[in-house]
């Protein structure tokens, strides 16, 4: 837990995040930590227990049969999502491509358990994409 909240106080001191919701994130560490310490023995780590153990799913079904099937796991996902936004917005040549996603926004969707269809295409050839975290 030290290091997670040693990088929301970076987070802080490069300006990424204000102190206010600095102090909101210390705290839900803090809370988070506590309430996996008094789990009871009972506790099984087959099943998934909380948001943090769902998956991101990526369907994608090709009229013409180029189908994509992508299973992430939700853990992955924010840590993928903040190194490499992070790391594309060092590159020149990537730069331009993610100075305007807000990261924060889509971080605190999933600190905020954002679940079930995010989202359902259909386009008029019928390829359809679908993104579910279940």
């Amino acid at each position: 837990m030290k290091s997670e909240i040693e990088k929301v106080l970076t987070m802080v001191q490069e300006g990424k995040i204000d102190t206010e919701k600095g102090s909101e994130l210390i705290q839900v560490l803090k809370e988070k930590e506590h309430n996996t310490s008094v789990r009871p023995l009972s506790y099984t780590s087959h099943k998934p227990s909380s948001y943090i153990d769902k998956t991101l799913k990526i369907r994608v079904v090709s009229a013409e049969s180029d189908n994509v099937n992508v299973n992430l796991p939700i853990k992955l996902v924010k840590v993928v999502l903040a190194a490499g936004h992070n790391i594309a917005s060092k590159i020149p040549q990537s730069e331009q491509y993610v100075k305007d996603i807000d990261i924060d926004l889509i971080l605190d969707a999933i600190e905020n358990e954002l679940d079930g269809q995010i989202v359902d295409v259909k386009s008029a050839n019928g390829d359809t994409v679908s993104i579910v975290i279940e």
